[in-house]
């Protein structure tokens, strides 16, 4: 419609009013969310696809005290040299900044004036990062789009993808959290060589959770190349990041809003959680809390005759082959089993009664099980496993 005064877009309906009735009145909504991820070799190839992504928008860049020294100042400037606007702003690395103080410093910084609506917020950095981030900008204005470029392995084949974003509570870790998907995710596996070894482990750790539970395939891979990827060798790690991307993928789309109680994606989790909560969200890395986790569920698994000891020793030895703990004696901190039973038993309370297990049948094969007892518990993070040459005690 055109007037004197200018152009007028018109929207036009004609709802009908129903009679009074005593059914209740239905409301629905449907969203799908699709994303690329891009997986590339080096900086020049990561900037080319995340610069395609962004368009015209303005960015608000955000990582850790760390990753900026390290790459997101230089990931800046470059983005500045094309004529996009870029704004930066960083919090201490660590997962104790995963956390509301963290959230609203993060708010009031945007709300400044860092990001319109239409802009976008990119999150660079390893998993408190884009898990913060990500609860941020789904909070930011009912939501604003973000764009996760990780810069570790954990985040690279877990953390980025799928949309669970969130920050941790006192009681229990990822307490406050949405399902929000990013716009896109632009991985740069070149990005692992500044990674130490135990981090580079940690990550490796949800690549061996992920075989465990849906692929033998990714499973096989990871007992190959372990070795060569720890090493960093490009072909390996590319192989290896493509692979458990793939599946990650693949999983979320089933249920990437958790209705369905049944998340094979939390095996090692329950334990591996309340691990990171007792040690205070920091000393122990979210790859080595899992690691002990996954061998929790697979003992458990294994003494209620769901998996085969064989099954139980390959799961186990490769984690120990790769240098990740097995038991609580060998993570960096002293962990007393009764304090790991009391979180457990926060959560369960959170749970309204419930304690989700995924205990692992077969490689590529779980049971869902809410009936493992405090004593099952107890006695999994209890054993004490050695060298693992084919014997538990």
């Amino acid at each position: 419609m055109v007037n004197g005064a200018g152009a007028y877009q018109v929207f036009s309906d004609r709802l009908a009013v129903p009679d009074v009735a005593e059914e209740p009145l239905l409301s629905g909504a449907v969203r799908s969310d699709w994303y690329p991820v891009h997986i590339t070799v080096d900086e020049s190839e990561a900037l080319e696809r995340l610069a395609d992504e962004v368009g015209d928008r303005r960015v608000a860049l955000i990582s850790d005290d760390t990753v900026h020294a390290l790459h997101a100042h230089r990931l800046a400037g470059a983005l500045a040299d094309r004529g996009i606007a870029v704004s930066t702003t960083t919090f201490p690395a660590g997962e104790a900044s995963k956390s509301m103080a963290t959230a609203a410093r993060l708010l009031d910084w945007l709300a400044s004036g860092a990001v319109r609506r239409r802009d976008v917020v990119v999150a660079m950095g390893g998993g408190v990062v884009v898990d913060t981030v990500g609860w941020v900008a789904s909070v930011y204005m009912r939501g604003v789009p973000y764009i996760n470029v990780p810069t570790t392995l954990l985040a690279d084949v877990d953390a980025a993808l799928g949309g669970k974003v969130a920050v941790d509570h006192h009681t229990a870790k990822n307490l406050i959290g949405a399902f929000y998907q990013p716009k896109a995710v632009v991985t740069n596996i070149g990005y692992i060589d500044t990674l130490d070894d135990r981090q580079l482990r940690s990550g490796l750790a949800e690549a061996v959770k992920k075989g465990i539970i849906s692929s033998p395939e990714l499973f096989e891979l990871t007992e190959r190349s372990h070795a060569r990827i720890l090493a960093r060798e490009p072909e390996a790690l590319r192989r290896l990041v493509h692979a458990a991307t793939s599946v990650k993928c693949r999983l979320v789309e089933r249920d990437p809003y958790e209705r369905d109680l049944a998340r094979p994606l939390n095996l090692g989790h329950t334990v591996g959680h309340a691990l990171e909560t007792v040690t205070g969200y920091g000393p122990v890395l979210h790859g080595e809390a899992v690691a002990v986790g996954i061998v929790a569920a697979a003992l458990t698994s294994e003494r209620r005759g769901l998996l085969p000891t064989d099954g139980l020793e390959r799961m186990v030895g490769l984690l120990r082959d790769i240098g990740l703990p097995i038991s609580l004696s060998q993570l960096p901190v002293d962990v007393a089993v009764e304090d790991l039973i009391g979180a457990l038993e926060q959560i369960r309370k959170i749970r309204d009664g419930s304690l989700r297990f995924v205990l692992p049948t077969a490689l590529g094969e779980v049971v869902i099980a809410d009936d493992v007892s405090t004593d099952e518990i107890r006695a999994a993070v209890s054993a004490r496993i050695g060298e693992f040459a084919g014997s538990l005690r």
